[in-house]
């Protein structure tokens, strides 16, 4: 790279919890589904939470007696701290499914359903918590055998429209079988396995932060950089000197028609998943609107313009480092720069990194340009 992402945007708007608002979940659209203009986007997701459904059925459907599911929005990745919005089915012995819903005795002040998202629920077929016998503070729900279709569509709205998971891939999932085992399967679209990819993920990474630890001095901690390194590797299934690094020795990952930076900064030690996913735009009053209302809707992370450039960026601490924190702020910003790209383009201009035929908005003397 040739030029240098801002670490400091002027003038960045608080961050904001992307479901809660004045005190409950909000009930809008997720991030990329407020214009008109993004139709393109809208189907995407759209076609995402279908995906989502249908596998979902399809695995209802073929599971023995006794299994459970529990699908979770995950809360490091969507924002919302203490709070665990999730949903369970259980299996009976005729096939019948028994489902839970988490109600507000189980999440905290400030993250709890209001009257009219309790009124959604209701509305969408859920008893209120207690009515439904053995679901205690939990809203109950029982489907007969064969109504695994109906259930997946209910319980995706659950997700996306009550607790406000604004795509399935902000979703772990478990599936087991009555003695706790994990049941192996096909993915649920693109929601995350809490025991498959992930768990396996997390021991190769175990392991080569071991291995890389023991090539070196055995008493030495890792350089940061070096676990950075090796955590990026371990997630894109490829050695870690085979890790694309430019001449600042930022690591980089292209993403559909965006590009991801991973940067390591030594002072304060902070690891910078960044993208610029846009260039040579012109900086408006409407864009700096636009970059706010989106930024205040983000599960994590931050939009903002500097140098004709509209940047994203996700900050991992480099003291106690923690490599899952690094994994989902790489998973969070892959997905959300190629898709914002394509989205912020069809509204203001601009160049995408990998779109040669974009044409700016305006052409000055000062370009930020394509960076490699």
């Amino acid at each position: 790279m040739t030029a240098d992402h801002p670490s400091a945007p002027p003038d960045t708007p608080a961050q904001q919890h992307p479901l809660a608002q004045h005190g409950t979940p909000a009930h809008h659209e997720s991030i990329l589904l407020d214009e008109p203009s993004t139709a393109d986007l809208r189907a995407k997701v759209t076609q995402a939470w279908q995906e989502f459904a249908r596998a979902l059925a399809d695995r209802l459907a073929a599971l023995p007696p006794g299994a459970h599911v529990e699908l979770t929005l995950d809360p490091t990745a969507s924002g919302t701290d203490d709070a665990v919005y999730s949903v369970g089915v259980d299996i009976g012995s005729d096939g019948r499914f028994e489902a839970r819903a988490v109600g507000n005795a189980a999440l905290p002040q400030g993250h709890r359903l209001d009257r009219a998202a309790v009124a959604d629920m209701v509305a969408l077929g859920w008893s209120p918590p207690g009515v439904v016998e053995g679901s205690g503070d939990q809203f109950g729900l029982h489907c007969a055998a064969g109504e695994n279709s109906r259930l997946a569509a209910l319980l995706s709205r659950t997700l996306r429209d009550i607790y406000g998971a604004p795509h399935p891939a902000f979703l772990v999932y478990l599936i087991e079988d009555a003695d706790g085992e994990s049941l192996p399967g096909p993915p649920l679209g693109t929601a995350r396995s809490g025991s498959g990819l992930v768990r396996e993920i997390a021991t190769d990474l175990e392991e080569a932060l071991a291995g890389a630890g023991e090539a070196g001095a055995e008493t030495e901690v890792l350089e940061l950089a070096e676990r950075v390194r090796t955590v990026v590797s371990t997630m894109l299934r490829s050695d870690s000197d085979r890790v694309q690094v430019d001449s600042d020795g930022d690591i980089n990952i292209r993403a559909g028609s965006a590009m991801v930076f991973v940067r390591v900064r030594d002072n304060p030690p902070l690891v910078d998943v960044f993208s610029p996913v846009l260039t040579e735009v012109e900086p408006t009053e409407r864009l700096y609107v636009k970059l706010s209302e989106l930024t205040n809707r983000m599960p994590i992370g931050r939009l903002y313009c500097a140098d004709d450039t509209v940047w994203a960026s996700i900050p991992v601490f480099g003291r106690n480092f923690q490599p899952t924190h690094l994994m989902l702020a790489v998973q969070v910003m892959t997905g959300l720069a190629d898709e914002l790209d394509d989205r912020l383009h069809g509204e203001f201009g601009g160049k995408r990194f990998f779109s040669e035929g974009d044409t700016p908005v305006r052409r000055g003397e000062h370009r930020t340009g394509m960076y490699l």
